[in-house]
């Protein structure tokens, strides 16, 4: 169960401010009332009235007013006193939420998908450093559902997906466009193939995939949903990251999906082959973030992105 309010709400409404109570300790410190008005940046009638509204809430006198100046009676030395300790509390919580604030301006947490933490983001943030030298920059690598709840959860500041939809929970914005491709090593029977795989034959075959949480893997089955073919049979092999699925399709373990960003160099040299299928695999990638507006330099990296 929640824990009790440490103060009743009625009890906080009797309680002097923190300014009243600066006057109170500066007064105990020897200032005149005049003094502790310029200390705090107030006019002398301003600390005047909340003397008087300290003095009213105890029911007795805190400061004494005479010929040579003002001194704290013995209410009001203990009022100080108990005063002490949350003045230095109020400071570090200051300082705390400072330093809060400092952080927020010099750090930024980003989270991504495999796909475009590897192939998109270096760039990126290479010219956000550039822009800005003083912040500090974190990238965490995961599949799509991760970085989601990555967001979700706060620990992140930013994300990127490659997911088919929008998170709900989540605000958007589209970054880019992809496709996916069907690949599989020269010695493959679908290498030398010239008509498209349709839909039903990609979702029968055994495929190296990635695990069912990552962005390709779910666009891929919704891919092939949106075409009408059934649910695609289990995959030969299911691999946690693309350069693991990379490796076992150019080894012949069989065709694999993946965005055409992580495959070009391996098509170009010719390490796969990519084979024409009869399903749209264009995709949209996202940046995704939790509030109404990303911070200042979630902000600033998305203006880049963009």
């Amino acid at each position: 169960m929640p824990s009790p309010l440490r103060l009743d709400p009625h009890a906080l409404r009797s309680v002097p401010d923190l300014v009243s109570l600066a006057v109170l300790r500066a007064v105990g410190d020897g200032h005149s009332l005049s003094t502790a008005a310029a200390l705090l940046g107030l006019s002398q009638p301003a600390v005047t009235a909340r003397v008087r509204a300290m003095e009213r809430a105890a029911g007795t006198t805190l400061v004494a007013r005479g010929p040579r100046g003002s001194h704290l009676t013995p209410a009001g030395t203990l009022v100080a006193e108990w005063a002490d300790g949350v003045l230095d509390s109020a400071s570090a919580l200051a300082a705390g939420l400072g330093s809060l604030r400092g952080d927020a301006a010099t750090r930024l947490r980003v989270a991504a998908s495999l796909t475009v933490a590897e192939h998109l983001l270096p760039q990126w943030l290479a010219r956000f450093a550039a822009a800005h030298p003083s912040t500090t920059v974190t990238l965490d690598a995961m599949n799509s559902w991760r970085v989601e709840q990555a967001v979700s959860e706060g620990s992140v500041d930013l994300g990127f997906v490659e997911g088919p939809t929008s998170p709900r929970s989540l605000h958007s914005r589209v970054v880019g466009r992809d496709r996916l491709a069907v690949v599989v090593a020269p010695g493959h029977p679908w290498a030398t193939r010239t008509t498209p795989v349709p839909a039903g034959e990609l979702a029968g075959t055994r495929l190296v995939q990635r695990e069912p949480a990552s962005g390709t893997r779910a666009h891929l089955e919704a891919a092939l949903s949106a075409a009408g073919a059934p649910a695609p049979v289990p995959p030969v092999l299911e691999l946690s990251s693309t350069s693991a699925v990379r490796a076992a399709a150019t080894a012949g373990a069989g065709p694999a999906v993946l965005s055409v960003l992580a495959v070009a160099a391996d098509l170009a040299e010719g390490r796969l082959v990519e084979v024409p299928v009869d399903v749209d695999l264009r995709r949209s990638l996202r940046a995704v973030w939790r509030t109404q507006r990303p911070g200042p330099a979630a902000t600033e990296l998305l203006s880049i992105v963009r």
